[in-house]
């Protein structure tokens, strides 16, 4: 479980391919206070520590993983949002995430906001809860944002200078898939009207 509240990037330094598999090994000052089997956020994808060697640490995006996500594109020289998970008695400055991705977006448009920057996202709606909503939670590449401009299929997100220079919101810019995880309360509301309107 995860808050959308990016603690730092992660360098890709090597990407290597095991059948339908992908190895990624990251950069990071963090390394000493990883260990084996944890769980942390690549761009908003829950992946599980295999490795660690030095200042560097391994994982392993399987096919599902890589067919939703933007991680498949990856190459040495990328960076990459990483957070770990939340600990019980931690603040909940974010929203809940869960680092399952549903599907990718594109970068449709950036614009200057006098020291911030609006940018607009586009993506396939699917139903079933993937969607926004206005002033609601939607985690872009990992981080927690509230969107600002709800439409079908599209929406638009204010990025303060902190996240934009803390975050690799600072390489996006139009054209570049992102991926999105839509809010989980909102996708159990949807499932279970679903149903309601079912029976």
């Amino acid at each position: 479980m995860f808050s959308g509240i990016v603690e730092r990037m992660a360098e890709v330094v090597a990407v290597r391919t095991d059948r339908g598999n992908k190895d990624f090994t990251l950069r990071t000052d963090i390394c000493a206070e990883l260990k084996i089997d944890q769980s942390i956020s690549h761009n908003g994808v829950c992946l599980t520590v295999v490795a660690i060697e030095g200042d560097t640490y391994t994982v392993t995006a399987m096919h599902e993983t890589l067919a939703k996500s933007n991680l498949d594109a990856l190459k040495a020289g990328d960076m990459v949002n990483i957070e770990r998970s939340m600990k019980p008695d931690a603040l909940l400055d974010g929203h809940i995430v869960q680092g399952h991705v549903d599907q990718t977006a594109e970068c449709v448009d950036v614009r200057d906001a006098d020291g911030s920057w609006y940018f607009t996202f586009r993506y396939a709606p699917q139903g079933g809860g993937l969607c926004t909503v206005e002033k609601g939670s939607v985690a872009v590449n990992g981080v927690s944002l509230t969107v600002c401009d709800s439409r079908e299929g599209e929406f638009k997100v204010a990025i303060i200078p902190y996240t934009f220079e803390n975050t690799n919101f600072r390489h996006i810019g139009v054209g570049t898939k992102v991926n999105l995880e839509f809010d989980i309360v909102g996708k159990y509301i949807a499932r279970l009207m679903e149903n309601y309107i079912k029976k």
